[in-house]
């Protein structure tokens, strides 16, 4: 069974840095796109960022420039680094992890992050 584990959420301040990190088990996850997709109150989820297995990245145009994605295969792990937040950051973001061959695609519970002003 495929879990997917988050962690790092939390309360910040404006202009600050926070790293969330996603623990994928239950299947080999080096060939699936793993990302980040949050949603704000009131609003859709919306991708954040992704990366493929080839390493790939694409980013949402509002965080372009302050957060990074990265992976590590090894560990079927999938990091956000989040700097300069702002106000409309504040999210439940979620790890998700696909692959569209395979017909996969699996969520995490979500983390919160709050990000004051």
């Amino acid at each position: 069974q495929v879990q997917l584990a988050e962690s790092g959420g939390g309360l910040v301040q404006a202009g600050g840095s926070l790293r969330l990190s996603c623990a994928a088990s239950g299947s080999i996850f080096r060939f699936y796109t793993m990302g980040w997709y949050r949603q704000a109150p009131g609003k859709q989820r919306e991708l954040v960022a992704d990366i493929s297995s080839g390493g790939n990245t694409n980013y949402a145009d509002s965080v372009k420039g302050r957060f990074t994605i990265s992976r590590d295969n090894a560990k079927s792990t999938v990091d956000l680094q989040m700097n300069s937040l702002k106000a409309e950051d504040t999210a439940t973001y979620y790890c998700n992890v696909k692959n569209r061959v395979l017909g996969a695609d699996y969520w995490g519970k979500g983390t919160l992050l709050t990000v004051s002003s």
